[in-house]
């Protein structure tokens, strides 16, 4: 079963239980004896990406960066 703490006790001595959480130790956080919260230690859910999993499934014709000269005016504050 996890220890509780009293959110007073939470508050003055944070840094030692994120240290305890981070070794793997789960924390829960009561106000007048009742749980509100739980410290746990966060797993990474990095996921490598793999370059070139759109390959062949995106398309960009030629002219994808080209405007037409009255929109390309109106982003300079230009009169067309």
């Amino acid at each position: 079963m996890p220890e509780s703490v009293n959110v007073y006790e939470a508050k003055t001595h944070l840094s030692q239980l994120l240290e305890r959480v981070a070794a793997g130790e789960e924390i829960v956080i009561a106000r007048a004896g009742r749980p509100v919260a739980r410290l746990v230690p966060l797993t990474k859910l990095v996921q490598r990406r793999e370059p070139g999993a759109w390959r062949g499934m995106v398309r960009m014709p030629p002219d994808f960066d080209e405007l037409p000269a009255e929109l390309s005016a109106a982003f300079r504050g230009e009169d067309a």
